[in-house]
């Protein structure tokens, strides 16, 4: 027993590592941003880009699918398939919802000639978001992984390492669209 604690006390220390590794990532990506906000290249700024009843929209979706996230982790906890999968399921759908909103924001932007390469701003705006957003794309491929794990093969240690290695790196995620809501899409507007 003490081997299975002492390897998900490795894992799950290694896992924060990684998330330290992706807040420099992230880090980087916003002070590239914070520098070249500005530098519109006489295009539009934020203020005149930004669709913040759109933007709220996929706010909500993404932070309501951390609270059903977190009510998966504990029906995982008491071992509780039935209601596991269904929070994951609500979750995946949420955090799908958010995608397909952010894809259709940059649709929108790009049809209307403001895309990566018109500005400075443009290029950090769409580097940084887009980063956020292959980021739940790879934990919607993940989450569904491990679904299908729970669905198979119910729960074992290996699972629930893995579960909360999913849900740290989810939650992570959520507080890095905080970020970018804050600092990108609200002063983005002032």
């Amino acid at each position: 027993m003490d081997h299975v604690h002492e390897n998900y006390t490795k894992t799950v220390y290694g896992f924060w590592v990684y998330l330290m590794t992706d807040c420099i990532l992230f880090g980087i990506l916003f002070a590239t941003y914070g520098v070249l906000h500005n530098q519109t290249f006489g295009g539009p700024s934020g203020k005149e880009l930004f669709n913040m009843p759109f933007v709220l929209g996929e706010t909500i979706a993404l932070l309501t699918s951390s609270f059903t996230c977190a009510l998966a982790g504990l029906a995982s906890h008491q071992e509780k398939k039935n209601k596991t999968l269904f929070w994951f399921l609500i979750t995946f759908f949420l955090g799908l919802t958010f995608v397909t909103m952010e894809l259709i924001e940059f649709t929108h932007l790009v049809k209307e000639g403001n895309s990566w390469e018109r500005s400075a701003f443009l290029s950090s705006f769409f580097t940084l978001v887009a980063t956020h957003g292959t980021h739940i794309s790879f934990g919607l491929i993940w989450m569904t992984v491990m679904m299908c794990q729970i669905a198979y093969f119910g729960f074992k240690p290996v699972i629930h390492k893995r579960l909360m290695c999913l849900r740290m790196f989810w939650h992570f995620l959520d507080v890095v669209w905080i970020f970018i809501y804050t600092v990108v899409y609200l002063m983005g507007v002032i």
